[in-house]
């Protein structure tokens, strides 16, 4: 029977054979690729080994003290790879799984819109059937790296006379035809991570729809669920950067090259969160340490922020066990909120008017005036304060569910 030690005494054992800090990325991925050493917990069949959640695990911490590069997780690529694999054809996987753990394809997620941005099954991009393709006409806006993908997730509308919930159809877009223009969005933090995409008369092949026509909310919450349950799939392959291994390799180079690419738009997230670990130095450095008001919200923000981290660590535990997802999401997306707004309250006690500053005139190199104006955004992307409370509500207290004004045909639903 398989185990955690025999697992990580034989992905040391690959590693040590096959290893080679100067492959080029490419070739590197290929290999992990084909081995299923890269996504363990995939299917065999699928360029993984059918590992349960702990086993990969294990995988990638062995990977990190070796300091073997991963595939690309960088972005929404494992978003896509996994509905892909729940909802996709055949030809689907053979087509895009590959290319989405080599890294030779980038993804965004074309679901929000200008009219409906946490109601997500407003959506009002009209799509129609002429012959073997689909025609699509619509925006979507809030799509982070639009600007750089190959192939967009895209959730449209097929059918205005069934209920919102029920017109709705999952496509792969091919987001570098004449019929696409993405324009990017510049924030009042200065950074530009967003983008709003425009189709007009864009073409998706029959072959592309993703999933049953009219069937696109259940495909949509599949990725929404991987989302929540792969927060880390944000950010690149845990390495070994933080260890003694030498990375002077010419695969490191291009990984770097590459994270630089994909992790610019993520680079403020962690002002948006709050900089809970800001807290304490900065008061202790300003001498608020020594003011009571501001040390009773100081210790209010780091239980609140403890409790966060311990509930987000049962979740993963639960995750790595095998277990269902359980109303840790919603709870966590919510806790989240709460500490990054009370971090940015006492940001603002221990700073003064100084945190109304940017910029090198601001404390912290512009870091505290980029908190103060990013945190807002932790509240609204990926679904509301509002939104989650309701989940929590309806599905965690059981309480009775919202009186509803969008039932029937969508055509006859007001919008915007």
């Amino acid at each position: 029977m398989i185990n955690e030690q025999t697992v990580r005494k034989e992905v040391r054992a690959w590693l040590e054979e096959h290893w080679d800090p100067n492959l080029s990325l490419l070739e590197w991925r290929t290999k992990l690729t084909d081995t299923g050493w890269g996504m363990p917990d995939w299917p065999e069949e699928w360029y993984g080994k059918g590992y349960p959640p702990l086993l990969a695990a294990a995988v990638e911490e062995e990977f990190v003290r070796f300091g073997a590069v991963g595939v690309a997780k960088a972005g929404i690529r494992l978003l896509a790879g996994a509905t892909l694999l729940e909802h996709g054809s055949e030809d689907q996987k053979k087509q895009f799984l590959r290319r989405i753990l080599t890294g030779e394809d980038t993804w965004c997620q074309l679901f929000s819109e200008p009219g409906s941005g946490s109601d997500l099954a407003g959506s009002t991009t009209r799509t129609v059937k002429e012959g073997d393709h689909w025609i699509v006409n619509g925006q979507k806006v809030w799509t982070t790296s639009a600007h750089h993908a190959d192939w967009g997730l895209l959730l449209a509308r097929t059918d205005w006379d069934a209920p919102k919930h029920k017109g709705l159809t999952y496509f792969v877009i091919d987001m570098h035809q004449d019929g696409v223009v993405t324009k990017q969005l510049r924030q009042m933090n200065h950074h530009a991570s967003f983008n709003e995409v425009f189709m007009t008369d864009a073409v998706v092949e029959a072959h592309h729809q993703v999933g049953e026509l009219g069937q696109g909310w259940g495909v949509a919450l599949t990725t929404l669920a991987h989302e929540r349950r792969r927060a880390d799939g944000l950010q690149p392959m845990a390495s070994a950067k933080d260890t003694e291994i030498d990375r002077s390799g010419s695969i490191y180079k291009e990984e770097r090259a590459e994270n630089d690419v994909m992790m610019a738009p993520y680079i403020w997230y962690p002002q948006r969160a709050g900089r809970v670990d800001l807290a304490l130095p900065r008061a202790i450095e300003t001498g608020k340490i020594d003011d009571p008001t501001v040390v009773q919200e100081l210790a209010r923000l780091l239980i609140l922020s403890s409790s966060a981290e311990w509930t987000a660590r049962r979740a993963r535990a639960a995750q790595q066990a095998g277990k269902p997802q359980g109303p840790e999401g919603s709870l966590g997306k919510l806790a989240a909120s709460q500490v990054a707004r009370a971090a940015a309250r006492v940001h603002t006690a221990v700073s003064g008017a100084d945190s109304m500053l940017m910029d090198e005139d601001s404390p912290r190199d512009g870091i505290i005036g980029e908190i103060l104006i990013s945190v807002p955004a932790v509240s609204i992307a990926g679904g509301t304060d509002e939104i989650q409370r309701n989940i929590i509500a309806e599905r965690v207290l059981d309480m009775p569910k919202e009186a509803r004004s969008d039932t029937g045909p969508f055509k006859d639903v007001l919008k915007n």
